[in-house]
């Protein structure tokens, strides 16, 4: 609560989650997924155990590092920890074009799903943490529940049509 007027504090518009950083077992593997397949740059590393890449020219919306994880193992089912990072695509074109390069790459490919606002494709980085590249449809296109609301949903996703695009 906001204790100044009793009303429940809320995130201002505007704010975005700005970075993820991962605990990987091997620097030189992720960086080849992160850089190489999904293309974002290399903006700073700090010697052999910790890069930072980013798109756009920001400072860096990944952080990878082995501090604690050097050689380690990905979390056993059942615990706790990311479920996966969401890497957002400003076209259509653009997510296919980058859904091609993970499959040319024979990244581990998890699923792919239409939410009505969103298309999504699912895959694993070396390290077996979730990866899900998507892009959003424009707001106006959004299906809306009777109440007005947002009708997001799971839908089987035209993979051929998408990646036709690439």
């Amino acid at each position: 609560m906001n204790r100044s007027n009793g009303t429940p504090y809320r995130v201002p518009d505007g704010a975005c989650i700005g970075h993820v950083h991962l605990k990987v077992a091997n620097l030189a593997r992720a960086l080849a997924f992160y850089r190489d397949v999904l293309g974002f740059e290399l903006m700073a590393n700090m010697g052999e155990s910790a890069a930072f890449l980013g798109a756009g020219n920001y400072h860096h919306h990944i952080g990878l590092n082995i501090w604690e994880s050097r050689n380690g193992s990905p979390p056993p089912p059942g615990s706790t920890g990311i479920y996966h990072l969401a890497i957002l695509y400003p076209t259509r074109h653009d997510l296919a074009v980058a859904v091609k390069r993970a499959l040319d790459a024979k990244t581990t490919f998890v699923g792919a799903a239409d939410h009505g606002v969103s298309e999504a494709v699912y895959f694993e980085d070396p390290d077996s943490n979730g990866v899900e590249l998507y892009w959003d449809r424009p707001r106006e296109q959004w299906p809306k529940r009777a109440d007005g609301g947002v009708d997001m949903y799971t839908h089987p996703l035209d993979l051929a049509a998408l990646l036709a695009l690439a």
